[in-house]
Parts: C-alpha cells; sequence; structure tokens
C-alpha cells in the first residue's frame, strides 16, 4: 500500500495536482513501483481532509496517464511500464531543471554563476 504519511501539502496548486504530482514522483524515483495498491479514494480523502471527489479527480487523471487501473472503482493499482516510468523521469527532471534554471536567471546570475552554485548544493546532498 503506498504510504502517503510524507505527502506534504500546500496552497500553491489544487490538491488534485498536488496528488498527482505525488504519485507520479514516486513513480518516477522508484519509491512507487508496478503492481503498488494506492489507498482508497474514500481512506485517501479521510487521511487528507479533501473531499473524495478531489481524489477521485486525481485518480482520473492518473488512470487517463495509464499510471494507475481501478477495479470497480475501488483498488487501484499502479500499471506504469518500464517505458512509461522513464518518460515519466524525464518529463519531470526537465520541468525542474527548466523551473530551476528559470529562478537562477530571474535572479540575475551567469550560466557560470549558476553552475557553481549547483556544484556547491550538489556536494551537501
Amino acid at each position: 500500500m503506498i504510504s502517503f504519511d510524507s505527502f506534504k501539502p500546500d496552497n500553491s496548486s489544487p490538491m488534485y495536482l498536488q496528488i498527482l504530482s505525488f504519485v507520479k514522483r514516486g513513480i518516477a524515483c522508484g519509491a512507487i513501483t508496478d503492481g503498488d495498491e494506492l489507498p482508497s479514494r474514500r481512506a485517501l480523502s479521510v487521511l487528507l481532509g479533501i473531499n473524495p471527489n478531489t481524489v477521485q479527480r486525481a485518480f482520473s487523471m492518473l488512470e487517463e496517464e495509464g499510471l494507475i487501473s481501478s477495479s470497480h472503482g475501488v483498488t487501484s493499482v499502479v500499471t506504469a511500464p518500464p517505458e512509461r516510468v522513464r518518460e515519466l523521469k524525464e518529463e519531470i527532471l526537465a520541468a525542474d531543471a527548466r523551473n530551476t534554471a528559470a529562478l537562477l536567471k530571474q535572479n540575475g546570475l551567469s550560466l557560470e554563476q549558476a553552475m557553481a552554485l549547483l556544484a556547491v548544493y550538489w556536494e551537501e546532498v
């Protein structure tokens, strides 16, 4: 069963998109794997303190993207084939790199300064 213990909601985007992102990032990094079961929609809505329709919307989007499948709308299981996991990882990394580059550029850093700053933090993590 996929744990949502590390899920940290914020006000930056709608909750259904945050759930979608949490699951997609988990799949991309290997923390969530093919065959893992998600909590029921009702259980997750209670856990997160949100409307069940919000969870339903996130799960529907994951189904449309071919990342989960549901049987009779109750049990949802990750069904991400390896090639889709690779694509997902590339999409997420590209978006994160694009956002980081934009932030660094907006703050007036040159490419060399940005690379030096990243090198410092690369060593820290």
